[in-house]
């Protein structure tokens, strides 16, 4: 059951629920977009039942406990959403608090989360391929297209085999990848709603033998069937607009540790670059007009 939403699993333990939970079970396919935030004892007075019987209906789903049915709702909740609903929940969860203490928190919170749920080994194992492979190709579009173009433009630095993919057509996109191969590495990135193009462009690199890695919020994240590893990250959503501050952060670490597994390589080129750099003015100095 562990990859199944909430709305799914109502679905298949309907017949096996109590009155009550019942009518928690209606309220939710209802109001999804609502339950996602409330907390157990206001969604059992929203529905006239008690905390208890809240919590209850939650492990009878299959869930630790009400928090764990909650992440999997707000899951499901910024991946179904529409732009329109999402500035709707982010209005209802912000309300009066000024809006820019509670969006930076959130974020905050998110990279908070995402370095308390790290899998160490998924991270170091990402490295290791990257490291070792022919070839690596990134892949974002849509509001990941920012965070590709982040990760790309340093690992070009670090690496000489890197290519950024970010068109939104399909068949770019496979054309690109079109000779990917066993000792090569994709990188999906995508974030609720996600890409139907970067998850077929990673499944069609899995069955070319490539390694895939998938950066995503979720463990049931759709990107995440045709990884070899798993790089997840909170993503909650401040509105209509993502929150991709954790997002960026992880990505910052692969940088960082694929840059030492390279230190010695890494140090010539940069080195390379500095004089160009210098000798064609691509930055301001600061100095000058003074």
């Amino acid at each position: 059951m562990a990859n199944r939403d909430v709305l799914q699993r109502i679905s298949d333990s309907w017949s096996g629920l109590s009155k009550g939970q019942k009518r928690i079970a209606e309220y939710i396919r209802d109001n999804f977009d609502k339950v996602s935030y409330l907390t157990a004892a206001q969604l059992g007075r929203q529905t006239d039942v008690s905390e208890s019987t809240v919590v209850r209906f939650a492990t009878r789903l299959g869930y630790d406990g009400f928090p764990d049915l909650q992440r999997s709702l707000q899951a499901t909740a910024r991946n179904k959403l529409t732009s329109v609903q999402r500035i709707q929940v982010a209005q209802d969860r912000i309300g009066g608090q000024d809006v820019l203490t509670s969006v930076m928190q959130s974020d905050m919170e998110n990279i908070r989360a995402t370095l308390n749920e790290c899998d160490r080994e998924e991270f170091y194992g990402a490295v290791d391929a990257l490291v070792s492979a022919r070839r690596i190709y990134i892949l974002g579009v849509r509001s990941s297209a920012g965070l590709a173009s982040f990760l790309g433009f340093y690992l070009h630095l670090i690496l000489d085999n890197v290519s950024t993919l970010q068109s939104n057509s399909a068949s770019e996109m496979f054309e690109q990848i079109l000779r990917v191969g066993k000792k090569d590495v994709v990188i999906g990135i995508s974030f609720p709603r996600y890409s139907k193009r970067i998850i077929q462009a990673m499944k069609f690199a899995r069955d070319q033998g490539a390694g895939v890695i998938a950066v995503t919020d979720n463990p049931s994240s759709p990107l995440t069937v045709s990884a070899s590893h798993v790089l997840l990250a909170k993503s909650d959503m401040a509105s209509f607009a993502d929150s991709l501050a954790a997002p960026l952060s992880l990505l910052n670490a692969l940088i960082v540790e694929t840059s030492r597994r390279t230190e010695n390589d890494l140090a010539g080129t940069l080195e390379r670059l500095e004089n160009i750099w210098e000798e064609y003015q691509v930055y301001e100095k600061a100095d000058e007009g003074f």
